[in-house]
């Protein structure tokens, strides 16, 4: 059995405290003290000594996996499932291997969406200057003049971006699963234009710049050996502070800021922003959006924000698993009568596929999506005569 370099630091102060324990009660001011002692130190920072660097591939062959024909991916040489626990005991180290790996499978997803979709990249905001953060969606080359349909796809939160539903599904399911690539090539085939939302890309991160403290002696009166004398103090004490930073947390990682995309700050103001820019200026004569989870309640604000237009352009919205809240979001009347004719959530249900599922809002329906985890793609639920 191997024992960590934590659980060696942290031993000794068990071996105490169990020998308090075992004393009287004149004792119990010991044990406070140590228990104290306890809550104070960092296991976080204490467990980061044991991981290994977090230095990971930037490429699926680095990772040494790859999607087989079926979609699914598996290890180059095993052909097995991707391996979440592939250190034992090292839970943040996983965490973040799994997390380096999704950023590539994100960027294999785009590379998806432009050579198997056909569809193009289109940077946002449309009048951004070379330098400020932006963010981008993807187009079918029809989309804005499409004269009969355009569907437009809006995924939930969280780390998945432009053209996935689920990350956990691509990962561990197939690419079928996990992506709307199988919606998109079924909507080109079927006639539609096709727009694909990137909700959750709102900011870029850059590295916090170093705060450089000019020395308060600089400007003094005080004589230059005086001076000389309190440099050498300051860099001495420099010196042991950032070798005691480096022992207490090797694996620190770098400082990150967020710089938000103007006009693009959250999802619901990503839903609005494309809208106006792109979808009202569509020449379809019939809009249609399917929107999974927090997207649901991203078509709702635009709804709120833009009812009228809304209105006029959409034909209908499939709903998945669709968060939204017609009475937190402060919905008008007209809003939801419009939701109950031209909306249906389809949720996760064992119940059989459109059953009928009771709801405590006065909105859109609620049907089973006949599954109790939500693999949205496997469901033609989009396409049911409501759109």
């Amino acid at each position: 059995m191997s024992i960590s370099l934590s659980s060696l630091i942290l031993l000794p102060i068990w071996i105490n405290m169990a020998q308090i324990q075992q004393g009287g009660p004149d004792e119990k001011e010991k044990t406070t003290a140590l228990k104290d002692l306890l809550s104070r130190i960092d296991l976080d920072e204490l467990m980061k000594k044991d991981e290994p660097p977090l230095d990971f591939p930037d490429t699926l062959e680095g990772f040494e996996y790859a999607f087989n024909e079926k979609g699914q991916l598996r290890h180059i040489k095993t052909g097995e499932p991707f391996v979440f626990n592939y250190r034992e005991d090292l839970h943040r180290w996983n965490q973040k291997r799994y997390e380096a790996l999704g950023e590539i499978i994100t960027k294999y997803v785009y590379e998806l969406l432009e050579k198997d979709c056909n569809l193009k990249k289109i940077s946002i905001p449309v009048d951004a200057t070379e330098s400020e953060p932006k963010s981008f969606i993807f187009m079918s080359e029809d989309a804005l003049t499409n004269p009969q349909k355009l569907m437009v796809l809006i995924h939930g939160s969280g780390v998945v971006r432009a053209g996935q539903w689920a990350r956990r599904l691509i990962i561990n399911e197939d690419l079928d699963s996990g992506t709307q690539i199988p919606f998109i090539k079924r909507a080109v085939a079927e006639g539609y234009g096709v727009i694909v939302l990137n909700p959750n890309e709102n900011y870029i991160e850059v590295e916090k710049p170093k705060i450089h403290v000019q020395s308060s002696s600089d400007s003094s009166d005080e004589p230059a050996e005086k001076r000389e004398r309190k440099d050498k103090v300051s860099k001495e004490t420099k010196k042991r502070r950032d070798f005691y930073e480096k022992y207490r947390n090797p694996q620190r990682e770098k400082e990150m800021m967020q710089l938000y995309i103007r006009e693009n700050g959250s999802p619901e103001e990503h839903a609005i922003y494309v809208w106006d820019h792109f979808i009202a200026q569509a020449a379809a004569e019939n809009v249609f959006f399917v929107a999974h989870s927090y997207g649901g309640l991203a078509f709702v604000e635009l709804m709120i924000q833009r009812e009228a237009d809304v209105k006029n352009k959409v034909t209908a919205v499939a709903l998945t698993d669709s968060v939204h809240n017609v009475w937190h979001q402060e919905a008008g009347k007209t809003i939801r009568e419009w939701m109950r004719e031209n909306c249906c959530n389809w949720v996760s249900s064992s119940e059989p596929l459109d059953t009928s599922v009771e709801s405590m809002l006065p909105d859109c329906p609620r049907v089973s999506a006949d599954t109790d985890c939500f693999v949205i793609l496997k469901k033609n639920s989009m396409y049911s005569s409501r759109c």
